[in-house]
């Protein structure tokens, strides 16, 4: 996994802040705000936002919604020569998602040291054993994208504090 936070190139920046603008509307939705978008050349082929409150899915990650959106793009579950942005690392079912549908890159913002398979806990795409791998660059707006999820959390628990009998 290659650490970008420091040297993140203008596009990677730009499709960064296409994925955190997927995130906000997670935000809006009340969902976990992790956008993102998959592309294709200079061109988005697929967007996604966690969307698992609203459909009552909990595979409707972002990661999963962008894939699936931009293979419909496409026309072939094979994304090869694609990049995945996403504001927040990959879990396990995510990561093997990325695998599969044999991505060139993925590119994120915020690590996930309590889910992450792009390197916290997992290798998943990098690992050997399977039949593709994927190239991970980390850390691109990684600021702006924790920030996010830590200021989302923090009002989720103090909400949850004043919503609680005898607060």
């Amino acid at each position: 996994m290659k650490n970008h936070a420091d040297i993140a190139t203008e596009p990677d920046a730009h499709y960064m802040r296409l994925a955190l603008n997927e995130a906000l509307i997670a935000l809006d939705e009340g969902d976990v705000p992790v956008g993102a978008v998959v592309v294709r050349g200079e061109r988005v082929i697929g967007r996604g936002h966690n969307q698992r409150e609203r459909l009552n899915d909990p595979t409707a990650h972002a990661e999963m919604i962008a894939l699936t959106a931009g293979a419909a793009s496409v026309g072939s579950w094979r994304l090869d020569g694609c990049t995945l942005y996403v504001t927040l690392e990959p879990c396990v079912m995510c990561a093997g998602a990325l695998v599969l549908a044999r991505l060139q890159r993925v590119v994120f913002g915020a690590i996930d040291p309590k889910a992450g398979a792009c390197g916290s806990l997992y290798q998943i795409p990098s690992d050997v054993r399977l039949n593709h791998r994927v190239d991970i660059a980390s850390g691109v707006l990684s600021a702006e994208c924790g920030r996010l999820l830590t200021d989302f959390f923090a009002r989720r628990r103090a909400s949850a504090k004043t919503e609680q009998p005898g607060s």
